[in-house]
C-alpha cells in the first residue's frame, strides 16, 4: 500500500517539475528569476548564515559536556542496530560525496581568485595559504555540526519522545505537539523534502558532470547531454535499486566499500604524490583555520563590497542547511542505541577530522601541482571544473590506474548519498513510518529517484548547474529559519533531558513536578486575585 502523504508529496513534487518545465521552456527567464532571489538572499542573509554555523558548532560543544550527552538513543536498554564503523562509514558517505569533486578542484579556484579586498595576490604562498584554510573552513567543523545538531534532535524525540517520523517531531520541545500537529507540521515537512530535492538534484548534477569528465578523459567520448543522460540513469538505476532492498542492505554494503577505497586511495596519494608538502602546507594552513576560525566564518564581505563570501562560504552553508534538516531524519534514525555524545562524536568529529585529513592530501596534492608548473588554472579556465580532476591524477604516478579508481569512488559515494537522501525523502512522504516499520514504499523511491534523476539532467542540459545551484541556495532559507527552531529545542532539552525520555525512570517524577508546579502556580495566582 502507497501510504503517501498527499499534503507533504505533491508541492515539493510540483514545484521541482514546474522549475524543470520552466528552465527548459524559458532558460533566460528561470535564470533571471533564480539569480535574483539569490542575489537577495546572499546581501540580506548572509551575516545569518554565518552566525547560524557558528551557533550549530557551539550547540554540538554544549550538548556533549550536558546531561543530554549521556542519554541513550532509545533507552537504556536500547541495543545499538549497526556496528560503530558501519555506522560511521553510512554516516559520512551520506555527507561526504560531493567533497570527492570540491577537494581537488576548489583550492584552484581560491589560489587562482582570492578575495580582492584581502589583496592577496593570485597564486603566492599567501594565496596558496588562504585557499587550503578556507577548504578547511568549508567542509571541517561547521557543515558537520549543521548536521549534527538536527540529528541529535531527532534521534532524541524519535525514539525517547516516541514522536511521528517528521521534521515537526523536533519542534515539539520547543512548541508543543499541539501546535505542530496537522497543516503546520506538514508544511514543514514539505518545506524540507524541496530544499533537499533541489539540495540533491544539485550534488547530482555535479557528480553527473564529474563522471562524465572521467569518462571522457579515459575513454575520449565527449561529455555532452546524453552522455550526461546515460549516467545520470546508471546513477538512478544503482541507487533505486539499492534504496528498495532496505537500510540493512544496500547502503551498510555500499558504505562498508566506500570506507576502505577512501582510506586506501588517500594512502596511495599521499605516498605516491607531494608527501612533505601536504605535512607542512596542511599543518600550516590548518593551524591558519584556527587562528583565524572566527574572521573567516562572519567574513561577509560588505564593507569593502567584496562578493566573495556570497559566492562561496554563505552559498556553502545555504547548501548545508537546505541538507541538514531531511537529511537529520536518516542519520537520527541509524543512531539507534547509542548514547548522544557518541552520536556527536561519529556525526560532527570524526567526519570533521576525516575531512580535515583527505583535504590535507587531495587539496593540497592539487596545490603542489598548480604552484610548481602543472597548469591546472589554465586547465580550469578552458576546459571546466570536471577537466582539474584528472589533470591533478594525470601528473601522479600510475595515473592509469588511479583515475579509473577515482571514477569507481565517486560513483560509489554518490550513489550512497542517494541512496539514503532517498530514503529520508521517500520516508516523510509517506504515512505509518515508525521503529516497528521504517521501510516506505518501493514505489516512492523509483517515484523520487527518477524525478530527481531527471530534473538534474535537464537543469545541466538546458540551465547549466548554475540553475539548479540557486534554487538549492533558496533552499536554504526556510531550512536555515527551521534549524535554528530546532537549536532552541536541543537547548531546551540538553537542560533538563528526563523531562522530555519516555524511557527514562525518571520521566514521570520530573513531570509530576513539573505538574506540581504548574498548580502551586495556578494557587498562587488564584490567591492573589482574590
Amino acid at each position: 500500500m502507497l501510504k503517501l502523504r498527499h499534503a507533504v508529496f505533491w508541492p515539493p513534487f510540483l514545484l521541482l517539475i514546474g522549475a524543470a518545465i520552466l528552465s527548459l521552456v524559458n532558460k533566460d527567464v528561470f535564470v533571471q528569476m533564480t539569480t535574483n532571489a539569490n542575489n537577495w538572499v546572499i546581501n540580506e542573509l548572509g551575516w545569518l548564515f554565518s552566525v547560524a554555523g557558528l551557533l550549530m558548532v557551539a550547540g554540538c560543544i554544549g550538548a556533549y559536556f550536558s546531561p543530554l550527552g549521556n542519554v541513550r538513543i532509545g533507552g537504556r536498554e536500547a541495543k545499538p542496530s549497526l556496528g560503530m564503523v558501519t555506522w560511521f562509514a553510512i554516516a559520512l558517505t551520506t555527507t561526504i560525496a560531493t567533497l570527492t569533486f570540491w577537494s581537488l578542484v576548489e583550492p584552484i579556484y581560491h589560489v587562482s581568485q582570492p578575495p580582492a579586498s584581502l589583496g592577496i595576490e593570485p597564486h603566492s604562498p599567501e594565496a596558496a595559504m588562504f585557499s587550503l584554510s578556507t577548504m578547511y573552513l568549508h567542509w571541517t567543523i561547521t557543515p558537520y555540526a549543521i548536521y549534527t545538531v538536527p540529528t541529535v534532535v531527532f534521534a532524541f524525540v524519535y525514539y525517547n519522545m516516541r514522536l511521528p517520523y517528521s521534521l515537526s517531531s523536533p519542534l515539539v520541545p520547543l512548541f508543543g505537539e499541539r501546535m505542530i500537529n496537522g497543516k503546520v507540521g506538514s508544511v514543514v515537512d514539505a518545506v524540507s523534502l524541496y530544499t533537499l530535492a533541489t539540495g540533491m538534484a544539485a550534488s547530482m548534477g555535479t557528480s553527473i558532470l564529474n563522471l562524465s569528465g572521467g569518462i571522457n578523459y579515459v575513454s575520449g567520448i565527449e561529455s555532452t547531454p546524453l552522455l550526461w543522460a546515460i549516467v545520470a540513469a546508471v546513477v538512478m538505476f544503482t541507487f533505486v535499486i539499492s534504496s528498495s532492498t532496505g537500510l540493512m542492505k544496500g547502503i551498510r554494503y555500499l558504505s562498508n566499500i566506500n570506507i576502505r577505497v577512501f582510506v586506501v586511495l588517500t594512502i596511495f596519494v599521499f605516498i605516491v604524490g607531494p608527501t612533505s608538502f601536504i605535512l607542512n602546507a596542511g599543518t600550516e594552513s590548518f593551524g591558519n583555520f584556527l587562528t583565524n576560525f572566527f574572521e573567516k566564518s562572519l567574513f561577509t564581505g560588505e564593507l569593502s563590497n567584496d562578493p566573495w563570501p556570497g559566492g562561496w562560504t554563505t552559498f556553502y552553508w545555504a547548501s548545508w542547511f537546505a541538507w541538514a534538516m531531511i537529511i537529520s531524519l536518516f542519520l537520527g534514525r541509524v543512531a539507534y542505541g547509542y548514547k548522544v555524545k557518541t552520536v556527536i562524536l561519529v556525526n560532527f568529529v570524526f567526519p570533521a577530522i576525516f575531512g580535515a585529513i583527505w583535504i590535507s592530501v587531495f587539496g593540497g596534492t592539487a596545490l603542489f601541482s598548480d604552484l610548481n608548473g602543472g597548469g591546472l588554472t589554465d586547465l580550469l579556465a578552458s576546459s571546466g571544473p570536471e577537466t582539474v580532476l584528472y589533470g591533478v591524477f594525470a601528473a601522479l604516478p600510475w595515473s592509469q590506474l588511479i583515475i579509473p579508481f577515482f571514477i569507481f569512488i565517486v560513483f560509489v559515494t554518490f550513489v550512497t548519498a542517494c541512496d539514503s537522501n532517498n530514503a529520508a525523502m521517500s520516508g516523510i512522504s509517506s504515512h505509518g513510518i515508525s521503529p516497528e516499520n521504517p521501510e516506505p514504499s518501493t514505489v516512492i523511491k523509483v517515484v523520487w529517484g527518477v524525478t530527481v534523476s531527471v530534473i538534474s539532467w535537464t537543469m545541466i542540459s538546458f540551465a547549466n548547474i548554475d540553475g539548479v545551484k540557486m534554487l538549492n541556495n533558496l533552499g536554504g532559507v526556510p531550512a536555515l529559519f527551521l534549524e535554528l527552531v530546532v537549536f532552541g529545542s536541543l537547548m531546551k532539552i540538553a537542560k533538563n533531558p528526563w523531562r522530555y525520555d519516555k524511557t527514562s525512570s525518571r520521566y514521570e517524577e520530573e513531570n509530576s513536578m513539573k505538574s506540581s508546579d504548574y498548580q502551586e502556580q495556578d494557587q498562587e495566582y488564584t490567591d492573589a486575585s482574590m
